[in-house]
């Protein structure tokens, strides 16, 4: 273990299990669906940031630019010496403006994938050595809690990449009020929210003309194989990715190509020629209809900042004072 990144494994020994179980419902579902953590290992995480360099793809470019046209005033807002957790660190590129400005007393990189948080941590390690470095193996879509040991004076959380829409609304909120139930009054949440736009460029952005997206999606089916115990042919399957106007939502799915059946441990689910597991879902949001959302789960608007053309929009928010959970 790298000596520079305090490592907390938050996966219990029923984790794998409990997996195992939410593919089984997921698949014995009409429509059948997965979750989108099911994308997320090494391999995923890998092509994930590929998408990220594709030219389509317009929200990491945007999020990054309106992050180094802001941390000045994000760092005002925030404040030093805070506890820095970032939800989702995968490469920790974007956090890095934020370590700069902020200068936080701690860094808390959570995430799914556990070798590739390992890494990323260790090279935040190695280039910020004044910064105290902690990683924690979770799957933040479940209830969390916060390591012991950080340091800092109030923790501010950094959910960035507008992964908050992989969530239904529903969930989303669910999520964001047990973010409200770990944060203190004064404690922050700086988060990316991706916004209602052009459907041509939402289309595009999930369906770049390299197919790292397409890859990205069928790499799910490699993942079952490997660790889930899953007979499964991928090129028996291709990528559907489109925008759902009245929900406000890209549906990314897997689209069976003929009449088949796979097995995972001693189950058979069948798909009938161009039946789809459902991959994947990312809700767009107006400004306004995400603070509405965010004030349901406990949360202040302190800023917001979008880039010109309101593509994208990155929120500040505090735990609001005296906020019960209903």
């Amino acid at each position: 273990m790298n000596p520079f990144v305090t490592f907390h494994d938050q996966h219990s020994p029923e984790a794998a299990g409990s997996l195992s179980q939410e593919l089984m419902v997921g698949l014995a579902a009409t429509p059948k669906y997965t979750s989108p953590k099911f994308f997320y290992d090494r391999r995923g995480s890998e092509l994930f940031d590929a998408i990220c360099e594709q030219p389509e793809y317009y929200p990491t470019r945007t999020e990054e630019a309106i992050l180094r046209a802001a941390v000045g005033e994000i760092a005002e807002v925030v404040g030093r010496d805070a506890t820095l957790i970032e939800l989702g660190s995968g490469a920790s590129r974007k956090v890095r403006l934020l370590l700069e400005a902020l200068h936080p007393a701690c860094y808390l990189g959570v995430d799914i994938s556990r070798d590739f948080l390992l890494d990323s941590t260790r090279r935040l390690a190695v280039d910020y050595p004044w910064l105290e470095v902690h990683a924690a193996c979770a799957d933040f879509s479940q209830p969390m809690r916060w390591p012991e040991g950080l340091s800092g004076e109030r923790p501010v959380a950094f959910f960035p990449g507008s992964s908050i829409g992989n969530f239904t609304p529903e969930e989303a909120e669910a999520f964001l009020v047990g973010l409200a139930q770990l944060l203190p009054h004064g404690g922050g949440l700086l988060i990316g929210v991706d916004l209602i736009k052009d459907r041509a460029i939402l289309d595009a952005a999930y369906n770049d003309a390299a197919g790292i997206t397409a890859a990205f999606n069928l790499n799910l089916l490699e993942r079952l194989r490997r660790d889930f115990d899953t007979e499964v042919d991928p090129s028996r399957f291709h990528h559907l990715a489109f925008y759902n106007e009245a929900e406000s939502r890209i549906e990314m799915h897997l689209v069976s190509r003929c009449d088949q059946a796979i097995h995972v441990a001693e189950e058979r689910f069948f798909f009938a020629e161009g039946e789809s597991l459902h991959t994947e879902n990312s809700y767009k949001y107006s400004v306004a209809g995400f603070l509405e959302l965010a004030g349901r789960a406990g949360f202040e608007p302190r800023a917001h900042w979008t880039d010109r053309d309101a593509l994208f929009c990155i929120h500040y928010l505090e735990r609001a004072a005296g906020w019960r959970h209903p």
